[in-house]
């Protein structure tokens, strides 16, 4: 089933690209036409691509792994963070640190840096300290949320990476490469597509072209959520049934052997 239609990407201005002096030769096969100096993308090629990305991000989440979301840019910021807030996935939409991905373990020291900050603050220890003391463990609890975003919660490394765009974040896409982690990502004209695993051709700096494109791979990522709900509630139901069916026989050979143990003794 398709998941987003030619139409609706039209309006949300998907097909407009970069100009033409700025393309790079390996999007030539995205490109529907040059206007007016502009490059058109194929908007019957950036459906496929969608639904393609949609279906293996489901997947991801359907098998309850993590899918992580880079979105730097002023114009995606706002929209990645409310959108995949939703999802429950990780985000980054401040600076990317060098070293989150391939440099993971020193990552997770960080996060729980700030989460002993935060137990501080809940134990009472916080309240003990000098004025200078309480400031400077304030702006370290600052620059740690601003730089870590969401991925406090990422206690290993993310199945995926979802980025917004590729130019901007060269250092996140390289560090996930090294990784053999899977790159999904917003594909302008002025990129190159092969360095991702699923290229989605559109304009990465329309705020409407980002919004229909992310909201239609939160969506796929909440199908494979609930998706995976369903079959926990499943399975959980399942075992419920079988657990009397499963007593019945050792109820029985507990019988038997009783009636041994009488007949001995007549």
């Amino acid at each position: 089933m398709a998941r987003s239609n030619f139409e609706e990407l039209l309006e949300a201005g998907v097909h407009f690209g970069h100009l033409k002096r700025k393309w790079h030769p390996a999007i030539a096969p995205y490109i529907f036409m040059e206007k007016n100096g502009i490059h058109i993308i194929d908007l019957h090629k950036t459906v496929v691509k969608v639904d393609e990305a949609c279906d293996a991000l489901k997947k991801i989440a359907q098998s309850g792994r993590k899918i992580l979301f880079v979105a730097t840019k002023k114009q995606a910021k706002e929209i990645v963070s409310e959108k995949v807030k939703e999802t429950n996935m990780p985000y980054i939409t401040e600076r990317w640190s060098g070293g989150m991905l391939t440099n993971f373990p020193t990552v997770r020291k960080a996060v729980k840096k700030m989460n002993s900050i935060d137990k501080m603050g809940s134990d009472g220890t916080f309240d003990s300290l000098s004025k200078r003391e309480k400031l400077q463990i304030s702006r370290q609890r600052e620059k740690l949320e601003k730089n870590l975003g969401s991925i406090v919660g990422l206690t290993r490394l993310p199945a995926a990476l979802f980025v917004v765009d590729v130019v901007r974040e060269n250092i996140a896409i390289k560090e996930a490469q090294r990784l053999n982690i899977p790159i999904f990502a917003i594909t302008d004209t002025n990129a190159n597509p092969n360095e991702v695993d699923f290229p989605i051709p559109a304009n990465d700096d329309a705020t409407k072209s980002i919004d229909i494109i992310v909201s239609k791979v939160c969506d796929a990522i909440n199908e494979g959520l609930q998706e995976r709900k369903l079959e926990k509630d499943s399975e959980a139901a399942q075992s419920q049934k079988k657990e009397p069916t499963e007593k019945k026989p050792a109820a029985k050979r507990t019988t038997a052997r009783k009636k041994t143990i009488v007949k001995k003794e007549e």
